[in-house]
């Protein structure tokens, strides 16, 4: 169903950077093979709410294999859940300075939650980068870290940072901003929207192996759940602690889990 153009379009109404028509915003793309790619000409960023699906290719392993695997290792193109995460360093605020991020660096030590939004100084953007600070300790348990991206300089994160959440602002952070003004983190990916330099929702769960385990791509009215991250995360951990289980659908810590076999889900599908 589509969104309001009138409610969406205010999302940046008042932000100065925001100058290009409603008449002049492309179509949403079609996908590549195995990952999402707005193309130029065949995207619709402001107007559009279309639910957005990956492909990934189905596994040919024999029925016989009493030892399959459950892991997806993509290639072709990336990023892609199963890829290794495209690595960066750039300048970024935290605790109201300038400092530096280089991803590869948390590799082997945490999990890694990279979320991109489109803008500073917007609507929907400031709501979900405080309700993952105001969660930050619940993810900082669970050994992960969390990092957000935009196309803004760092003295505009900064402002941001130093305005008051009661006036649309950020207050302190727990957690960096990254500034992509070069826009090569967004483009490598694949959430950058060309005709309109800013780029779309994307989050993305990197585990401690640098590995892509899970990505969402929202458009650019829709606001994300912290919930369902931090649900998805443990999810992620407690089957590479437990690689002969799965989790079946809304698990949560202490439900219960599926043996990914004929035999082993009947007792699973028994007990609901």
């Amino acid at each position: 169903m589509a969104c309001s153009v009138t409610s969406t379009a205010l999302l940046y109404s008042s932000n100065p950077r925001a100058s290009a028509s409603a008449a002049a915003i492309p179509k949403l793309s079609s996908f590549s093979q195995s990952t999402i790619v707005p193309s130029s000409s065949s995207f619709n960023g402001l107007r559009n709410c279309n639910t957005l699906v990956s492909r990934i290719p189905h596994s040919n392993s024999s029925r016989t294999n009493k030892s399959r695997s459950f892991v997806v290792r993509a290639s072709n193109e990336v990023p892609l859940v199963g890829n290794k995460a495209p690595d960066f360093e750039a300048e970024a605020v935290f605790d109201q300075e300038f400092i530096k991020v280089k991803l590869s660096e948390y590799i082997g030590k945490k999990y890694v939650i990279l979320f991109f939004y489109p803008l500073d100084f917007t609507f929907v953007c400031p709501t979900e980068i405080t309700a993952f600070s105001d969660r930050y300790e619940e993810f900082k348990n669970v050994n992960t870290e969390i990092l957000g991206v935009s196309i803004d300089s760092v003295f505009s994160h900064l402002a941001w940072v130093q305005t008051d959440r009661k006036t649309g602002g950020l207050g302190d952070l727990n957690y960096p901003l990254i500034s992509d003004v070069t826009k090569s983190i967004s483009k490598s990916y694949n959430v950058l929207i060309p005709d309109q330099g800013i780029a779309l929702r994307g989050l993305f769960i990197i585990d401690k192996e640098g590995v892509i385990q899970h990505s969402t791509i929202n458009n650019l009215a829709i606001g994300r759940s912290v919930d369902e991250t931090l649900r998805t995360l443990q999810a992620l951990q407690y089957v590479q602690e437990n690689p002969d289980e799965v989790c079946p659908a809304g698990w949560k810590p202490g439900d219960k889990s599926m043996k990914p076999d004929p035999k082993g889900s009947k007792e699973y599908f028994a007990s609901i």
